[in-house]
């Protein structure tokens, strides 16, 4: 199992942050271009608990997967998670949570993972995956500083 935690500081205020993550289309604002992101199952403009999202996504080297994700724990204007239900890792349970802090807000992504495959999937991981996942929170935190000001 692995795990991948990212903190962020914008100048934005709770209210702000929390409509931007609340509408489960905005994922597609925040992924980078070359993953050809799309949501594939209609969507609310408020996410739920129990929504379930689907989507592709076309991972490097690999190609396109479809990946199946459950929006649960949501807390209003303070957490949710969303944790995939079909798609390539073995587990994923990524955990959003949005603070008041100082002037703006703090937003943070806990991220818990599988990689499939046994030896051959940790080598990737080592040498490809993990990249390819910091690449990807960078960019949303690049995106999210931008939306949010």
């Amino acid at each position: 199992m692995y795990t991948l935690s990212k903190e962020q500081y914008v100048n934005a205020t709770l209210a702000e942050a929390w409509d931007l993550l609340k509408n489960p289309a905005n994922l597609d604002l925040i992924t980078p271009e070359d993953l050809k992101f799309q949501i594939i199952s209609p969507v609310p403009e408020e996410m739920f608990n129990g929504l379930i999202v689907e989507y592709r996504i076309q991972i490097p080297w690999i190609g396109v997967h479809k990946w199946v994700a459950e929006i649960k724990h949501i807390k209003e204007m303070h957490s949710f998670v969303d944790e995939q239900r079909i798609g390539p890792y073995n587990f994923w349970y990524h955990y959003h949570q949005i603070d008041t802090e100082g002037g703006g807000v703090k937003l943070t992504d806990r991220v818990y993972y599988e990689v499939p495959y046994g030896i051959l999937g940790r080598t990737l991981h080592v040498l490809f995956i993990r990249k390819t996942l910091e690449r990807i929170f960078d960019y949303r935190q690049k995106k999210l500083a931008e939306l949010l000001g």
